[in-house]
């Protein structure tokens, strides 16, 4: 399996990602906007004896995200799943109440959780196509997109579009062989999570933890592998049980 991990593929929740499947014996590709970041992720990927490449781009720039798929298949000769990890809301713009939001900030919320996905799953689909043999699509997402995002709407209304857009991919696109689905994230410890929100401040969590990026990464693992050939348009809840705890909940 040849895999594209596109956004934050060099940290966090995107490193763990990268080396989760560089573990499951695939050649990766690791996109970061940092350079450094990226060549760091691989350098610790090839030194396990994996085969990885590093790629370095903004998301938000469609010729940067082009030729990240361009240059995966390049380089291993085919596209096999593209994984989508960069996204949040206080990692971009301030916590506010919807009234208080700008029309910048929401717009790059949506941008940085939405948008860029739909430009990489556009450029992965027609990879996917060319090459006449189906393929797989995960995206990173959060339960925001199913509950309400009190601080961070622009992020919950994103994460929620990005649910529909693999539902869509899913209906598109079964008859060529693709697939499309999402790990639904809850509570993740990454540095960039855990400095907007302390560990000590997090609601409980009915598992009594906080996920960390490898919970993320074995279900986008799973989600891209034939384990899960039958399973497509989903959302897997990776939460600690936070979206099923009822009121009376001990």
């Amino acid at each position: 399996m040849n895999a594209l991990v596109v956004g934050g593929g060099g940290e966090g929740i995107g490193r763990a990602v990268s080396r989760a499947f560089a573990g499951a014996g695939a050649a990766v590709a690791v996109a970061d906007i940092d350079p450094g970041r990226a060549r760091e992720a691989v350098e610790e990927l090839t030194g396990s004896g994996a085969r990885a490449v590093p790629l370095a781009g903004d998301v938000r720039s469609r010729p940067a995200v082009d030729a990240f798929v361009a240059s995966t298949v390049a380089e291993f000769g085919r596209l096999d799943t593209l994984v989508t990890v960069v996204g949040g809301q206080v990692a971009f713009v301030p916590a506010v109440r919807l009234h208080e939001m700008s029309d910048d900030d929401w717009d790059l919320a949506y941008e940085m959780n939405l948008g860029y996905v739909a430009r990489a799953a556009r450029a992965a689909i027609r990879a996917f196509l060319a090459q006449g043999q189906g393929g797989s699509i995960v995206s990173i997402g959060s339960v925001t997109g199913v509950m309400a995002a009190p601080m961070q709407a622009g992020y919950g209304a994103a994460k929620a579009g990005l649910a529909s857009l693999a539902k869509t991919v899913a209906a598109e696109y079964a008859g060529d062989g693709i697939r499309m689905n999402v790990v639904a994230c809850g509570a993740i410890a990454t540095a960039v999570a855990n400095a907007a929100q302390p560990a000590d401040e997090v609601p409980e969590i009915p598992m009594r933890r906080l996920g960390v990026p490898n919970d993320a990464a074995a279900a986008a693992v799973y989600l891209a592998s034939p384990l899960s050939s039958y399973v497509t348009g989903q959302s897997l809840v990776v939460d600690g049980g936070v979206t099923v705890r009822g009121p009376f909940s001990a």
